[in-house]
């Protein structure tokens, strides 16, 4: 559904607890994401509007398509593989948290297809976030701790030389920035991206000075980097210097996470 002044589609009018992780699939011309509250995924036809949903065994934080086909899940207890639709699920790897109060959140997968998967504290108490990677290209999975002391892991995205990795704190208001070594797999020469304002004392959904905090983010061909800001009713575009380039207002008060698709990858 689209009005004739608003540059924004509706997907399905099928409503979701907490949408996020969505991923355009090139060769099927579909639709990815997870509900993770809702406990399950779901997938759209975007050019006729029919959504299909699976339930989960527990929360999805963030999914990938894999390689040979299916899917990896990050679920609360651990990392999963899908080969079909609403088929058998695979483990692959478990991580080292406690899934009774650290759950998967925000992930994707690097070019050499390791997955990346950030963890929530759910309590909000501890920086208990982490942010792994998990590579299983040589058979058994091998999970590298990569970097940590988070509230709640958001934001994951590299730059498109893949030389920069940058990761979101969200309640923290700060999105962080490494070089990257994809052959190495390392993270080296740390430095805050962004530090963005903080959540006024006593603030109000209707008060529309309060800009939100970096969730789910992107990055384009030319590097910018494209986050939605949770309770801000916005996505903003920042330059790879960290200027702020585009400032675009959300029909939603809370977006989760943008992702670039459609035919020529321009929506």
């Amino acid at each position: 559904m689209k009005s004739s002044n608003s540059p924004w589609n509706t997907v399905s009018t099928q409503t979701f607890a907490l949408g996020e992780s969505p991923f355009w699939h090139p060769q099927e011309q579909t639709l990815y994401w997870v509900d993770i509250a809702g406990m399950k995924l779901a997938h759209a036809n975007v050019y006729v509007g029919s959504v299909e949903t699976w339930d989960m065994p527990s929360e999805p934080g963030c999914i990938a398509p894999a390689a040979s086909g299916g899917l990896v899940i990050a679920l609360r207890d651990g990392v999963f593989r899908a080969r079909n639709w609403g088929g058998a699920l695979e483990w692959i790897a478990t991580l080292d948290y406690d899934p009774k109060t650290v759950r998967a959140n925000d992930g994707k997968c690097d070019p050499l297809g390791r997955f990346w998967v950030g963890t929530v504290d759910e309590p909000k108490a501890a920086n208990a976030g982490t942010l792994y990677s998990v590579d299983c290209r040589a058979g058994g999975p091998v999970v590298t701790r990569q970097a940590g002391d988070a509230l709640t892991a958001n934001g994951l995205a590299w730059s498109p030389d893949v030389g920069t990795l940058y990761w979101a704190d969200t309640p923290n208001h700060v999105v962080h920035a490494w070089n990257f070594d994809l052959e190495a797999n390392a993270l080296s020469a740390h430095r805050n991206f962004l530090q963005l304002p903080g959540k006024p004392a006593g603030w109000q959904c209707t008060d529309t000075s309060y800009q939100g905090r970096p969730d789910g983010a992107a990055v384009d061909a030319l590097g910018n980097y494209w986050v939605a800001m949770y309770e801000g009713r916005r996505i903003c575009v920042f330059s790879p210097a960290g200027e702020l380039l585009r400032d675009i207002e959300t029909p939603v008060q809370c977006p989760t996470m943008p992702c670039f698709g459609g035919e020529d990858l321009r929506t």
